[in-house]
This record gives structure tokens, C-alpha cells and sequence, in this order.
């Protein structure tokens, strides 16, 4: 019996230490988390200072980049069977402190490396608290890792702001642009 309880004992701390698969580190280890993280705020953030759509993941802005790192934070991360990634990021509102939204999207890696292809934001929380972007956002996310897309949830304001009407996600472009409607 003791050695039943010891096994159990021991397969249960075994889960607990274990990382899901639904979080950053199942994948990666801390240095390779900061790294691609550091990627993904290229995309999802404002442009660095000085840096354009097309000059922004230039070497010499890599630096504004990398400190913008504790704002940003992963809350999950999942890979499918083909090699897509789908996360949910927790991002800072500019000129806010005490609000967050939630970035769900999708990606693959180049073969080899931390950077980021095939980038995607599909939605955009609304500002929330941080305890409201991990619960809405959460929900998102498992329905995008469940059914790939969102599209029956995009009416869903208190859940997603973007996209709507005004607002899209450019793929080629990788950020959202205006659909002309006023």
C-alpha cells in the first residue's frame, strides 16, 4: 500500500511540475521565451521609435524592442500537429496602467529559428483588467485551438474588439488596417 501512495504521490507531483501544453514553457525554455516574445512584440506593438511598417524589425531596433519585454506576457501558447502556434498575449494599452487587452493569434517559426511566419492577429480584446483578458481571452483561444477560426464570435464586443467594421487585419501587411468605412 505504501508503495501504491508513493507512486501516486510521485506521479502527481510529476503533473504539477510539468508545464501544459497550453503554456509557453512546454515549448520553450525562458531564454527562448524572451526571444520570441521579443519577435512577437515587433509585430503586435507600436512601431519602435523612428521605425516604419517596413523598417521596423531592422537590427537597430531590436533594443526598444527588448525592453518592452516585462509589459508583454504570454498566457497561453499552443502548438497543433502541423507546427502552428496559436497564442494569447496579455499587451499593455498605451497611457494605461491599469488596463491590458488580449492579442489571440497564430504564427508558425522559420525552420530552425525563433522568428516568427505566417504572423496573425485575429482578434483584439477590448481593454480589460488583467484578470478579465485571461478569462475572455482564454476562452478564445481554446476556441481558435478547437475550431481554427473565431468568426462566430467577432458580434461578441465584450469579448473582441477587433476586428469590426472599421478595423481588419492586413496578413501581407501584418497589422490592422482601416476598411475605409466611417
Amino acid at each position: 500500500m505504501k508503495k501504491l501512495y508513493s507512486l501516486l504521490f510521485v506521479g502527481l507531483f510529476f503533473c504539477y511540475s510539468c508545464d501544459s501544453k497550453e503554456e509557453v514553457g512546454y515549448y520553450f525554455s525562458d531564454s527562448e521565451r524572451d526571444t520570441l516574445l521579443t519577435n512577437v512584440i515587433t509585430y503586435i506593438s507600436e512601431n519602435a521609435r523612428f521605425a516604419t511598417d517596413s523598417t521596423k524589425f531592422q537590427s537597430k531596433y531590436r533594443a526598444e524592442y527588448v525592453s518592452r519585454l516585462p509589459l508583454f506576457h504570454f498566457v497561453h501558447l499552443s502548438k497543433d500537429t502541423a507546427g502552428n502556434f496559436i497564442y494569447l498575449i496579455s499587451r499593455p494599452v498605451a497611457g494605461r496602467k491599469d488596463l491590458r487587452r488580449g492579442v489571440v493569434g497564430k504564427f508558425t517559426l522559420k525552420e530552425g529559428s525563433l522568428l516568427p511566419e505566417n504572423f496573425e492577429e485575429v482578434v483584439n480584446t477590448p481593454h480589460f483588467t488583467e484578470e478579465l483578458v485571461v478569462e475572455r481571452g482564454s476562452f478564445l483561444f481554446k476556441e481558435l485551438v478547437k475550431k481554427g477560426n473565431l468568426t462566430e464570435y467577432l458580434a461578441m464586443k465584450h469579448y473582441v474588439e477587433w476586428p469590426d467594421k472599421y478595423l481588419v487585419y492586413d496578413k501581407k501587411k501584418k497589422t490592422w488596417v482601416s476598411t475605409g468605412v466611417l
